[in-house]
């Protein structure tokens, strides 16, 4: 029983409304992000509902999980800062802001904080090089985007971040 499709039958039913029959496939990246939305990250039975859900092969729902950065297969903070560090970026100071930033935070790329709140990646590729250091924060609610950041402006978002999660009753 495909319980992606028994939980979401309305928005599913919606999504799939936009692809002509033949094209099912072509809804795998908005069912992605639907399966995504709860829990932050896809599990190995979403993968295999979606592929389900779209005739598709389990490995190629995977491969598309693999390649985006806003696709997630583990478990990581609530909020994922995706700091993008390509050569453009780099040359702009991408590389030292990541870095400083991890070292105020206390964590490496690709660790989450203590409380689980937010996790920080290196990504290549949020086309915007020249506004860098520039990154995106992935939530629940969608992507906001930084451009021309220093590490204090990214401290004082993630101040910002906290301060909301404890006004909502979380842990931050």
């Amino acid at each position: 029983m495909n319980q992606l499709a028994t939980k979401y039958k309305d928005e599913i039913s919606r999504i799939m409304a936009k692809y002509p029959p033949e094209y099912r496939r072509s809804a795998v990246m908005p069912l992605l992000y639907l399966a995504q939305r709860e829990m932050g990250y896809l599990t190995d039975e979403a993968m295999q509902e979606i592929a389900e859900i779209t005739e598709m092969g389990v490995t190629e729902v995977a491969s598309i999980v693999g390649f985006y950065t806003l696709f997630h297969d583990q478990p990581g903070g609530k909020y994922r800062m995706q700091v993008c560090t390509d050569l453009p970026c780099a040359l702009r100071g991408a590389d030292r802001f990541l870095e400083e930033l991890c070292q105020n935070l206390g964590i490496q790329p690709g660790e989450t904080t203590p409380d689980g709140l937010l996790q920080i990646e290196e990504v290549k590729c949020l086309a915007a090089c020249h506004r860098a250091p520039m990154y995106q924060v992935q939530s629940p609610e969608g992507l906001t985007f930084y451009e021309h950041q220093t590490v204090e402006s990214a401290l004082e978002v993630i101040a910002g971040l906290r301060a909301s999660e404890q006004g909502k009753g979380g842990q931050a």
